[in-house]
């Protein structure tokens, strides 16, 4: 039986890497299969060292740069895979130096919403002190917190029942 999309930020992903690296090659298949299969460990990985859902973190990732194919004010070498410090009318964001860097910035952005917990790995988010810690402790508490878009938590929830279709 399928499993329901999660709600809160924090928590443990069920989807494995290898499942998250065919869905997004399903979506995006001009992506090379190595590139792939490392960005999905570094979202499990990552997710896990913060206590953060890697299902949630991946499908925000699909949605915020249109499964990696972007065409919005961040660009792919930026390894910004959340529009962090995207604020929009051209602004780019933050850049950071490889993707690995770009998903741990995500996902303690992500914890910063979800919980008040210190973090674990050494802080590379340099909007994490922006954040009103633990605002945001489900995938609806992101709209109009994380993104102005009045649909952005559904948009994110359409996503993960896409990837739970998909996986389960």
């Amino acid at each position: 039986m399928r499993p329901d999309p999660p709600v809160f930020i924090m928590g443990e992903g069920r989807v494995n890497r290898d499942t998250l690296a065919s869905f997004l090659r399903l979506h995006n298949p001009r992506l090379d299969d190595d590139f792939i299969i490392s960005f999905s460990r570094y979202y499990v990985e990552e997710a896990a060292m913060e206590g953060v859902n890697h299902d949630i973190a991946f499908a925000q990732m699909c949605l915020e740069t249109n499964y990696l194919r972007y065409g919005g004010d961040v660009k792919p070498g930026q390894n910004n895979f959340c529009g962090l410090g995207a604020t929009g009318g051209g602004e780019p964001g933050l850049s950071f130096s490889d993707p690995r860097e770009g998903v741990r910035a995500h996902i303690q952005h992500l914890k910063a919403y979800g919980s008040t917990d210190d973090l674990n790995n050494d802080l590379v988010d340099l909007r994490f002190r922006f954040v009103n810690r633990g605002r945001a402790p489900t995938i609806q508490g992101l709209t109009g917190a994380w993104a102005a878009d009045p649909m952005y938590s559904e948009k994110i929830t359409a996503i993960l029942k896409k990837l739970y279709e998909f996986s389960f």
